[in-house]
């Protein structure tokens, strides 16, 4: 069993409770932000998602340690080289998120993770099977050519979304002082809101400090409450209509599009025209 494995499956018994205090709180005060067929549906999706990472790894394993053979440098276990790790793994993390919303091909598996009218932890398990397809792990090829051990590369982006959990809720506003450095609730409510200002805002992983370098930070503003979900009209609790409408809708029109060119745009070029000026119907 690889680390990424055993380090969700440890973590799953805490993030089990969180759902459940969570659930029951909001029971008690008559907020609506669970719905038990949405709640369903999502742990399906991350069990899936689970089984396919897991049935990726067999062949993505022995790739990495064939590709650590030529790696530049010979990185051993250290606290520095581990905290290097955790840095540079979290940059990169920050622009496969960034990417997965500016390239469609990314998009097609990213956006079930988005599809949901809701927020809450269960949220964070609504993830989809096809991202070793879509090829998220393609991001973690450098820091394997860099020379940190496979297997610890997979660790720390275990920790990072492990992590990403705790920020998939409406509890809690902002974290002081460590919301200018760290992902909170208050930021990523504002990644999973469809309003016009925030679309495509905060893809911090755990490292806010990339967003507000590269321009892309947004506070969640009191007067413009988070609507959530996607700017098109979809909504499913079938796992496998959430994690298969995007391919479906991206692939029948490369199938229908003029021109090697016009298909290659409709794979690879943005999922919206311009997703500023979309809106939720």
């Amino acid at each position: 069993m690889v680390p990424v494995e055993v380090i969700l499956i440890l973590l799953s018994p805490v993030f089990f409770l969180f759902i459940g205090f969570e659930w029951y709180h909001s029971v008690r005060r008559k907020l609506a932000i669970y719905q038990w067929r949405d709640s369903l549906a999502n742990m399906i999706l991350a069990a899936m998602h689970q089984a396919g990472d897991a049935l990726s790894l067999l062949l993505l394993l022995p790739l990495f340690y064939w590709l650590h053979q030529f790696a530049w440098l010979d990185l051993p276990f250290t606290a520095l080289n581990l905290l290097l790790l955790f840095v540079l793994q979290d940059f990169l993390y920050y622009w496969f998120h960034r990417a997965s919303h500016r390239v469609r091909w990314l998009w097609a598996s990213h956006v079930a993770h988005h599809s949901s009218r809701l927020m809450n932890f269960s949220t964070a398990f609504r993830q989809s099977l096809t991202y070793p397809l879509s090829g998220m792990w393609l991001f973690w090829v450098p820091l394997v050519l860099l020379g940190f051990d496979p297997k610890l590369v997979l660790a720390v982006v275990a920790i990072n979304l492990g992590f990403q959990f705790f920020v998939h809720t409406r509890w809690g506003k902002h974290w002081g002082w460590l919301g200018y450095v760290l992902n909170t609730p208050a930021w990523h409510r504002v990644h999973h809101a469809c309003n016009d200002v925030y679309i495509d805002k905060n893809f911090a992983g755990v490292l806010v400090i990339w967003d507000r370098l590269f321009g892309s930070f947004e506070p969640e503003h009191d007067a413009i409450p988070c609507r959530f979900g996607i700017t098109e009209d979809f909504e499913s609790v079938n796992p496998l209509t959430i994690t298969f409408h995007e391919w479906r809708r991206m692939l029948t029109a490369a199938r229908d599009a003029s021109g090697v060119r016009a298909k290659i745009q409709v794979l690879f070029g943005p999922p919206r025209p311009d997703p500023q000026q979309e809106s939720v119907s």
